[in-house]
């Protein structure tokens, strides 16, 4: 405690009276290290205490106070790569209030760049990364055609270039020619280690002190500067200003520490990378009740299979975590586990090549990262019918839930696509028996939804095959009302029946299990006694499954309640409010569905 009152007595100092970079121009460089260290302590009062990323926020602290000193932002322009190091940047902005006041004032701070927050500093909405060069591009483009002259600045981290459009980017303000600086933050880390070729150059470059022969970036027609003391202001503001008002493209190359001043963030990166709240002191966190993850029943299944399988591989693509693959589980699957660094593209592709060659890949993926590759998923597997199999995990309402990582529009965009099934398990046996399947059939790639939240175990048997044909599995057969719920909706229709029949309603209970396409036999059926079809589905129901259902009783006499979220780009939202909202409580299920009964 005592070191914690030191620390919020040391922040007093600067930081709480800086509103904009301007407050920085008047220090000097042992000032503005004090400014550094505040900036490091206020960004470690947020994190300790609300969470969020943390190692890659607190390396580029420095730089950020740099950065700000030399350019003159809002008329220069920052523009960074997934948000992940901005929290500095936030601070020095005149949102300080958001990492030294209380959580409610913490709560009203994106951990991402949001102009809705700061218009004038935040000049986009980024939570996904490679894309900082690009909207640079832009940038430099737009005021090239209005003749102005303002610092053209994107911030991206190395685990960030082996992204498909940090190349386009890159390849695009080298054409354009004219002034724009791209700032790489090399920490030697993605999330987790990175993987690629282009690492292989950075490492070269380190070593060198950026004078070795082969140089990717003057490959690419920049002009480079190289600096080893990426945690240094002094050195920094030198670089900085190296640069600045150049008129042709530049990369400034820093070498910073993920983590740097934070030892334990320090000593393990990956883990630090991002955080929920812990002891600012020494990291600790109260202890956690064991529980059941399916990250950790995947990892732990697929490596009991590769024993027996030399050709299954387990591909990720820079977040390894969301297969349950730490460190120690990479090393044990060898070679057959394939981390493609933040590249989801070639996840996709060559998760393709792959299977056309014999192997039998399995790509996990979090739900709201699969819009970057859909292209590659339409066209390089789908369309090739390679046995490709893809676990999205995290879709629904109680993943992420920040403007940029909403989870809720995996089901349109999948299944929007021909020639792919995608399968909705609603518990954990039900899950690994649709996974070994789809890894053992050859003639289609196939999707698997994984449940959410706490992992909910089956009560009976579950079915060991499964169709390229949707076949809907009727767990209880009632009348005059039929409740479809998909995947972790599943247990919300049990509940919604239950209560239905405590009002003397004998409901139907279905479990659709596919997603991507209507089993017309089991609909028509339900025409005979039923006057209802409830769909519920954990995403959004714009071009969802429950729509598709809808759309297949048509001009029929039967009524169809299309239950979902409202398509909508939320930002921070509360779970149970937007259940509420969207008429999602089961209370409101069950009161919607007596009222169109009547």
């Amino acid at each position: 405690m005592q070191v914690f009152l030191r620390i919020t007595k040391l922040i007093n100092m600067y930081i709480e009276k800086i509103k904009s970079p301007a407050d920085l121009k008047g220090l000097d460089v042992e000032a503005l290290k004090v400014v550094a260290d505040e900036t490091r302590q206020a960004v470690l009062s947020r994190v300790s205490r609300h969470g969020g990323h943390v190692g890659p926020n607190l390396g580029f602290v420095e730089t950020t106070v740099a950065l700000h000193y030399v350019f003159n932002a809002p008329v220069d322009k920052i523009v960074f790569d997934v948000s992940h190091q901005s929290y500095a940047h936030k601070i020095l902005t005149g949102r300080a209030s958001g990492f030294l006041g209380d959580v409610d004032q913490m709560n009203a701070v994106s951990g991402y760049t949001s102009p809705a927050e700061s218009p004038e500093y935040d000049l986009f909405e980024i939570g996904h990364t490679s894309t900082s060069v690009s909207l640079a591009t832009g940038l430099q483009k737009a005021r090239d055609i209005r003749g102005t002259h303002e610092n053209i600045i994107a911030v991206i981290g190395d685990g960030s270039l082996s992204g498909g459009e940090a190349f386009e980017g890159l390849d695009e303000a080298s054409e354009l020619g004219t002034g724009i600086i791209i700032v790489v933050n090399d920490n030697e880390m993605s999330i987790a280690e990175n993987h690629g070729g282009i690492y292989k150059n950075l490492r070269a470059l380190r070593e060198s002190g950026g004078e070795c022969r082969d140089n990717w970036f003057k490959a690419w027609g920049f002009d480079y500067k190289y600096l080893e003391e990426g945690n240094d202001v002094g050195k920094l503001i030198e670089v900085f200003r190296s640069v600045k008002d150049t008129d042709h493209p530049t990369v400034v190359h820093i070498h910073t520490e993920k983590g740097h001043g934070f030892a334990p963030a320090v000593a393990n990166k990956e883990a630090w990378h991002y955080g929920a709240p812990f002891n600012p002191i020494d990291g600790s966190r109260p202890p956690m009740p064991a529980v059941e993850t399916y990250e950790q029943l995947l990892s732990d299944w697929m490596l009991r299979e590769m024993k027996t399988d030399p050709t299954l591989i387990a591909v990720t693509a820079g977040t390894p975590s969301a297969a349950g693959f730490t460190p120690e589980k990479r090393l044990e699957a060898g070679r057959q586990h394939v981390d493609m660094g933040i590249a989801e593209e070639q996840a996709a592709a060559m998760s393709s090549g792959m299977a056309k060659g014999g192997l039998r890949p399995v790509w996990t993926v979090y739900s709201t990262f699969v819009q970057r590759a859909y292209d590659q998923i339409a066209q390089d597997i789908c369309i090739n019918s390679n046995p490709v199999v893809i676990n999205v995990v995290g879709g629904g309402v109680n993943s992420m839930n920040d403007i940029t990582h909403i989870c809720l529009f995996d089901i349109p965009m999948l299944c929007s696509i021909p020639g792919l099934v995608y399968l909705a398990p609603t518990n954990c046996e039900e899950y690994f028996a649709m996974l070994r399947w789809a890894i053992l059939q050859n003639k289609m790639p196939v999707a698997l939804r994984v449940p959410t939240g706490a992992v909910v175990h089956a009560s009976g048997p579950v079915d060991a095959e499964y169709g390229y044909e949707p076949e809907y599995k009727t767990v209880h057969k009632g009348s005059q009302v039929a409740v479809i719920a998909a995947g972790s909706f599943f247990q919300k229709g049990e509940a919604v029946v239950k209560m239905l029949s405590d009002k003397g309603i004998d409901a139907t209970l279905i479990n659709p299990r596919y997603l991507n396409g209507v089993d017309a036999v089991t609909l028509d059926m339900l025409k005979a006694d039923h006057r209802l079809v409830v769909t519920l589905e954990d995403g959004s129901k714009d071009g969802g499954f429950g729509e598709r259902i809808s759309s297949y009783y048509g001009a029929s006499d039967m009524k169809v309640l299309v239950g979902g979220t409202k398509k909508g780009l939320y930002d921070r939202f509360d779970v149970g409010q937007l259940l509420s909202d969207n008429r999602l409580m089961d209370e409101q299920i069950v009161e919607d569905i007596l009222a169109i009964l009547g």
